[in-house]
């Protein structure tokens, strides 16, 4: 299992200090302002598919169903090309009516600068059918516990955005943009290519193969476990929205604030976004495939034990994480992003967005780990009314705190749904098999080392302070 995790640590560890290379570059070519908000605006819609289609819902259903599926060739070309279908259309009526698009996720912009940014969010569209099929490729990948290429491929996007950065060097604000928007697209293709690759490298194009060839004569033979998915994949949709439709919104209701809150919500996030992903996401994506297979063979012990293991990990590295992101928030966002166009009042408004989001850190990132446990045993449903909560608690303080707090009111709103949906998904769980996990002489050792951790960390913080 920490084999696993550690592949797809070190590979997003990798990818994520080339994507902050990259947003250093773009705070030093951009900074925060009208044309850095409508980069992130456009960039923000596919993402936001892709994270609500491609990769969370569709890999949490697809895996427990392509296990149980008797006919897994067929099944999986089936499943890939209903869905490449309906993301082709989409994608192709953003092209078409980019306008409307643009306005959905960025009312607060005047008409001329959705104008601006029309463009921009149409070009960036293509990376979604791109990154469809990489997630698709990828949960083969994951079944066959290979990890190693999808946690190190997102680097090529970022390697992609980074050439782009260089070659619009000396260029107008408006053609950095567009160079910035051909790199998201072309390090799509890039990371298509190492997954087709590693598929060939598997020996499983055989598979792909027989499901192409079998599929009209077999395709009556996967009817139910088609609907079956189907039906799964509506909830886990809903389930798997919460943060993504809580970040669309914070756009949209950042863009009626001042010029440059998009950009701060993106790259204090940006900073969030490197231990959630590095540790909790990473853990879960290794651990999925075989909480899905011991629940399968109703072993729930093994599986059971797998998930207090990688729980101790995650809650040592998530506390840890947190307490330094907040303590240090405002000497990271310095010491990464404050030069060229990006200010120091650029820094001070991204750091109080970055500490509102730290404090969720811990509750964001051991719910996934619990999620997991839900998906398996095909929960979607129990999932999706959680997610409900979650949006509504998130909206109910987002409109409270955003005319006193401003754009960290909307950092903070998010972290307290956060909160609301770990909850609900430890009483899905099981509140006694979580205290279960808790009594434990691990529980002692973590607040003793909380203790010990946050006094030299603020000792060390005056230290820095002096010298910055």
């Amino acid at each position: 299992m920490f084999k696993a995790i550690f592949t797809n640590s070190f590979g997003i560890l990798f990818s994520r200090i080339l994507g902050f290379l990259r947003d250093l570059l773009t705070a030093s070519a951009l900074g925060a302002n009208v044309y850095s908000d409508i980069f992130f605006i456009a960039f923000k819609l596919p993402n936001l598919f892709r994270r609500i289609f491609a990769e969370g819902a569709f890999t949490q259903v697809f895996i427990p169903a392509f296990v149980r599926s008797m006919h897994k060739g067929v099944f999986l070309v089936n499943i890939f090309l209903v869905f490449l279908s309906i993301i082709l259309v989409l994608t192709l009526l953003v092209n078409l009516l980019p306008n409307i698009a643009t306005k959905a996720i960025a009312v607060g912009f005047d008409t001329q600068t959705i104008d601006i940014a029309a463009p921009y969010v149409a070009i960036n569209f293509w990376y979604l059918p791109l990154i469809f099929a990489v997630t698709f490729l990828s949960t083969m990948l994951q079944y066959k516990h290979h990890f190693a290429t999808t946690a190190f491929s997102t680097a090529l996007l970022n390697l992609s955005l980074i050439g782009a950065l260089f070659l619009s060097e000396d260029k107008s604000n408006a053609e950095i943009v567009y160079y910035l928007s051909y790199g998201v697209v072309t390090g799509g293709l890039l990371q298509l290519l190492v997954h087709i690759f590693a598929i060939k490298k598997l020996g499983l194009f055989p598979l792909i193969y027989g499901g192409v060839k079998y599929l009209r004569v077999k395709s009556k033979k996967i009817t139910h476990e088609t609907k079956k998915f189907k039906k799964q994949f509506v909830p886990a949709i809903w389930g798997n929205s919460t943060p993504q439709i809580s970040a669309f919104l914070d756009t949209f209701l950042a863009s009626f604030l001042v010029t440059g809150s998009i950009s701060y919500l993106y790259y204090a996030n940006r900073i969030f976004q490197l231990p959630l992903a590095l540790f909790a996401i990473a853990t879960s994506i290794a651990l999925f495939p075989k909480v899905a297979r011991y629940l399968k063979n109703k072993d729930e012990e093994k599986a059971r034990e797998y998930m207090q293991k990688a729980f101790w990990f995650l809650v040592s590295i998530l506390t840890a994480s947190a307490i330094c992101g907040y303590i240090l928030a405002h000497e990271i966002t310095w010491l990464l992003f404050e030069r060229g166009a990006f200010s120091a009042e650029d820094t001070q408004n991204t750091t109080l967005v970055l500490q509102m989001y730290m404090i969720g850190l811990l509750p964001f990132g051991l719910q996934k780990l619990f999620l997991l446990w839900l998906y398996s045993k095909e929960m979607q449903m129990r999932a999706a009314k959680i997610a409900t909560v979650s949006l509504v608690t998130y909206i109910v303080f987002a409109l409270s705190f955003i005319s006193v707090l401003g754009v960290s009111g909307l950092a903070l709103a998010s972290t307290l749904s956060g909160f609301a949906s770990f909850t609900l998904t430890i009483k899905a769980y099981g509140v006694k098999e979580f205290f279960d996990i808790l009594r434990s002489k691990n529980t002692l050792y973590l607040i003793i080392g909380i203790v010990i951790f946050t006094f030299l960390l603020l000792i060390f913080k005056d230290f820095i302070s002096a010298y910055i």
